[in-house]
């Protein structure tokens, strides 16, 4: 029962859709453009880099924000098995990240929630290397969608050494040492088939490159310059 409450708090946060009310507010349908996906890097592409950044953190926040009702209710109770309803908090977020009912079940990609399970849940150790695996092949190549796919390569890999050697404690590493890193397994199937057009583009050599300066598809801050003269 413990697990199902938190995939749920963890997907109602997931139901934030930072993306999308960022762009509704600026009066633009993100499932309109580019991508036409509601994450942080078709709200990059499309806006720009400030509005990239604050869906991104937006997004890092609300899985936190389950991860944080997690621990208040469950910190006492359930000690042992904490940092596993934690990894189920997270993973509801990012189900309600890209499966949001009220738009069809199409969200974003989970990268960026991702992060936010990394930096709230998984510990300084994994945050650093998912960080350095993301930039590191984000600065070489461009490709966002190659960063995202590995990291979670990564993430299956330290998961399994961290959690074996006693990580998040001695009930992960042997009671719940199965169920915690299927989970992790879970995670990184669901990323990689939202990433399942990617692969392909990549595969044929036509993903299209990112760059963080690059010009927004819409100039947002001057539609507003213009209406405001």
């Amino acid at each position: 029962m413990q697990r199902i409450i938190c995939i749920l708090i963890g997907y109602a946060c997931g139901l934030i859709q930072t993306g999308y009310i960022v762009a509704r507010l600026k009066g633009i349908d993100i499932k309109q453009h580019g991508s036409k996906n509601a994450g942080t890097t078709n709200v990059l592409r499309t806006m720009g880099l400030k509005y990239g950044l604050i869906v991104f953190v937006g997004d890092v926040l609300k899985c936190g924000l389950a991860i944080l009702i997690t621990h208040l209710l469950f910190h006492n109770s359930y000690p042992e098995m904490l940092p596993l309803l934690k990894l189920y908090a997270a993973a509801g977020t990012i189900l309600g990240h890209n499966y949001p009912f009220y738009l069809n079940f199409k969200g974003g990609k989970g990268i960026a929630a991702t992060a936010g399970l990394c930096f709230f849940a998984l510990g300084p150790i994994m945050s650093f290397l998912g960080l350095a695996t993301f930039f590191g092949i984000f600065f070489l190549t461009h490709y966002v969608s190659l960063g995202s796919i590995l990291v979670y390569a990564g993430i299956i890999i330290e998961s399994l050494i961290l959690s074996k050697n006693g990580y998040w404690g001695e009930a992960i590493a042997t009671t719940y040492f199965a169920e915690y890193n299927l989970v992790i397994v879970f995670l990184a199937l669901m990323a990689w088939w939202k990433h399942k057009e990617n692969i392909k583009n990549l595969l044929r050599g036509t993903e299209r490159k990112t760059y963080l300066r690059g010009k927004p598809e819409i100039d947002v801050d001057g539609k507003e310059q213009g209406k405001h003269g």
